[in-house]
């Protein structure tokens, strides 16, 4: 039932009063969660996730932002036609 995870790990952190997490030692040393490396943070309705964002990712990101812009004008009928012969 549900949506199956590969959970590693949970651990606990407290929010600081600036917002703030620290990401615990053990989570850290799993790939992409070095000092200095970058994270997509993810807000859902129920759930936060907190993801490496590696360079390429950056042009996904952005590539998913376009399309979710532009979904409701390029995912026409219309559109289509005038894009087959290109």
């Amino acid at each position: 039932m549900g949506v199956k995870m590969n959970l590693i790990e949970m651990k606990t952190a407290k929010i600081t009063e600036k917002g703030q997490i620290a990401i615990p030692k053990d989570i850290r040393k799993l790939e992409g969660f070095k000092q200095g490396s970058k994270v997509a943070i993810l807000a859902y309705k129920n759930r936060i996730e907190i993801r490496p964002l590696k360079e390429l990712d950056y042009d996904k990101l952005n590539l998913l932002i376009a399309e979710k812009t532009f979904e409701k004008d390029w995912l026409s009928e219309e559109e289509d036609e005038l894009w087959k012969n290109l």
